[in-house]
């Protein structure tokens, strides 16, 4: 195993749930400091984004697959520290961010080395960590699932989260006409200064007429939905021939009464996917693809990660309680500073 000049630690701060239940159960604790098995390299954490699903586990709806870190936090982005048998790509010093099933919300966390991308030039740490959940998300569900392609229309609920303000300015950058909802003016607001033409306030307006108005009648080729329940219905509206609804959450519900005429009759599509089940084998192809397609507009600045906030490792609580208020536009982040240790 490979370090870095300093030996590592035994222990770190950590943020484990101790019971399933509300924020305050996300508790400071101290565990052993992980060692990077084969093919992983060690990441002392900068920087780790917050999550929906983080959220859903600490309910107690989502729990980890097995053999993954009981510590929620799926994403991580800092410096290796630690490289284990079998990496080849990465040595100690590195500047990276990573996907990982689990394990962020602490000091130091270990990752697949396929799994894991270089900060994009001149991120810093904490922009990185901004970076991988949305990012394999939004890649994997549009432009693979989905088979978003430029030229096409894309219709993304809740434009101003997290996964939302990457979508948008992704899809739009690479040529797709883009279209968005989301809970306020504010919000519908940033999501046209990220590059959507509409966005439409869903506490004010019906998006489906709103989208029709805009599409002169025809409708969008791809419903990017994390909503589920009776918006399902309602994305096959907005839905032009061959059209297609990714389904990434449900946080309307995950059952819903469907008419299936209109997916015979308009040759529709209905998928979806969740990251964290995936073999490591099918992140690192994602990984792959979006180190040649989105890193280069990560670098010239075309695209960037919106941080909504950040909080300190401790206060995880705080960090999860905002996610909760659905005010935040952008990312959430929990920074481990050094006072933390």
């Amino acid at each position: 195993m490979n370090f870095t000049g300093d030996r590592l630690p035994e222990d770190m701060l950590a943020v484990e749930i101790s019971a399933p239940g509300g924020p305050r159960n996300l508790v400071p604790t101290r565990r052993p400091v992980p060692r990077p098995g084969h093919g992983e390299i060690l990441i002392r954490v900068a920087a780790a984004g917050v999550n929906r699903p983080d959220v859903m586990q600490r309910a107690g709806a989502y729990p980890a697959p097995p053999g993954a870190s009981d510590i929620p936090g799926l994403e991580v982005a800092g410096g290796v520290v630690a490289c284990g048998p079998g990496t080849r790509r990465y040595k100690p010093g590195d500047s990276v961010c990573a996907l990982v099933t689990g394990g962020g919300y602490a000091q130091y966390c270990a990752a697949p080395e396929t799994q894991t991308l270089p900060s994009p030039g001149g991120y810093s740490a904490r922009e990185a960590g901004a970076l991988p959940e949305n990012f394999f998300t939004v890649w994997t569900n549009l432009f693979e699932r989905g088979r978003l392609r430029a030229g096409e229309r894309l219709l993304v609920h809740g434009g101003s989260s997290g996964i939302g303000t990457a979508a948008i300015q992704l899809a739009a950058a690479l040529g797709i006409r883009v279209f968005a909802t989301a809970g306020s003016a504010q919000k519908c607001a940033a999501c046209r200064d990220l590059g959507a033409e509409l966005a439409v306030n869903y506490r004010a307006e019906d998006f489906v007429e709103a989208v029709k108005s805009a599409t002169g009648g025809e409708g969008v080729d791809v419903v990017l939905d994390m909503v589920g329940g009776d918006y399902v219905q309602r994305n096959l509206s907005c839905l032009r021939a061959e059209g297609r609804v990714v389904q990434i959450a449900f946080l309307g519900g995950a059952k819903a009464a469907l008419n299936l005429m209109p997916v015979m009759l308009k040759r529709l599509t209905i998928t979806g996917s969740t990251l964290r089940a995936q073999s490591v084998e099918s992140k690192g192809r994602i990984a792959a693809a979006l180190e040649k397609e989105a890193w280069p507009l990560l670098s010239a600045r075309r695209i960037a990660p919106v941080i909504d906030s950040e909080f300190p490792l401790a206060e995880a609580a705080k960090a999860h309680a905002r996610m909760e208020s659905s005010e935040h536009i952008g990312k959430i982040l929990l920074i481990p500073d050094e006072q933390d240790s």
